[in-house]
C-alpha cells in the first residue's frame, strides 16, 4: 500500500477515535445545567414556557436537560426536554 495512503488512513482513524472518546465521555458525564444557556430568575431557575400547560415557569433543570416538572409519560414533556438539550426551548 502507498505510504501516503497508509498515513492518511491512520490519521483519519486516530481522529475518529478521539471524537468517539469525547462523545463517550460527554454521554457518561452528562451536560451541566449551566451549559444549557437559558435565561434564569434571581434564584438560578431556568425561565421556560411549558409546552404541556402553555404557561411561563421558572424551574430547575437537571444535568440531563429535564425540567423539574418533567413527566416522562407525556409527549409534550419529552419534547420540552429535547428542546432544552438542543437549545431551542421557548423562554421568557
Amino acid at each position: 500500500m502507498d505510504e501516503r495512503l497508509e498515513r492518511f488512513i491512520r490519521t483519519k482513524l486516530r481522529n475518529a477515535g478521539k471524537q468517539f472518546e469525547e462523545a463517550r465521555e460527554a454521554y457518561e458525564t452528562g451536560r451541566a445545567p449551566a451549559e444549557f444557556d437559558l435565561p434564569t430568575d434571581e434564584e438560578g431557575r431556568a425561565k421556560i414556557v411549558c409546552r404541556r400547560h402553555a404557561d411561563r415557569r421558572a424551574v430547575e433543570i437537571d444535568a440531563e436537560g429535564r425540567p423539574a416538572c418533567f413527566d416522562a409519560d407525556h409527549p409534550d414533556c419529552r419534547g420540552c426536554a429535547e428542546d432544552v438539550r438542543e437549545g431551542v426551548v421557548e423562554t421568557w
